[in-house]
């Protein structure tokens, strides 16, 4: 008997040491995966929870009142992807799922919402680039049919804290209509 809650023990222990970057109790948001692509640490300084508000552009072209939410990423699929959420007083919340994929050197992001369920999600792609800017795009006209990109960027990026801007800009990137912005700054975690 003793040979066999032995053998479970250890049975267990192995089963639950496969994933090591889950988040736990020790590691409430997960870590990073040290055999995945090395731009998992992308969203190094963004993992764990911020306050933050939200504001978008309104058709007369003034700004919304600033609306207060909370904007949470971890690391998911035992530390190879990183997935976040936002809470927002509204109600509406939303999520996306970030992973890198080699073969195209880019971040795939996988966004969904509860005010507007999906099928299908729609999928920004892009980079960290050199000046330590998040920056990614999906294809999406103007509401004149101008070709172009909904652009969403990360930027000033620090362990206190990020900003994000959401932008249509043409397919030269020289026309550029931001119509959400949002600010966060880091809650104690």
């Amino acid at each position: 008997m003793k040979q066999l809650a032995n053998l479970l023990v250890l049975v267990s222990f192995s089963l639950f040491s496969q994933y090591n970057y889950e988040p736990s109790e020790a590691s409430p948001f997960g870590q990073p995966n040290p055999e995945a692509h090395k731009q998992i640490t992308d969203y190094e300084a963004m993992i764990g929870s911020c306050n933050c508000t939200s504001t978008r552009i309104n058709q007369d072209g003034t700004w919304t009142e600033p609306e207060s939410m909370t904007w949470t990423w971890k690391y998911i699929l035992n530390g190879m992807a990183v997935q976040d959420q936002t809470l927002k007083s509204d109600g509406s919340h939303s999520g996306s799922i970030r992973q890198f994929i080699a073969d195209s050197s880019r971040w795939y992001v996988h966004w969904y919402s509860s005010k507007t369920p999906s099928t299908t999600f729609p999928t920004w792609e892009g980079n960290k680039k050199e000046n330590g800017n998040i920056v990614l795009y999906k294809d999406q006209a103007a509401p004149n049919g101008v070709e172009g990109f909904y652009r969403l960027t990360f930027y000033d990026i620090s362990k206190s804290g990020y900003k994000w801007v959401g932008e249509w800009v043409d397919k030269t990137e020289t026309v550029v209509f931001p119509t959400w912005k949002i600010d966060c700054t880091r809650e104690d975690n």
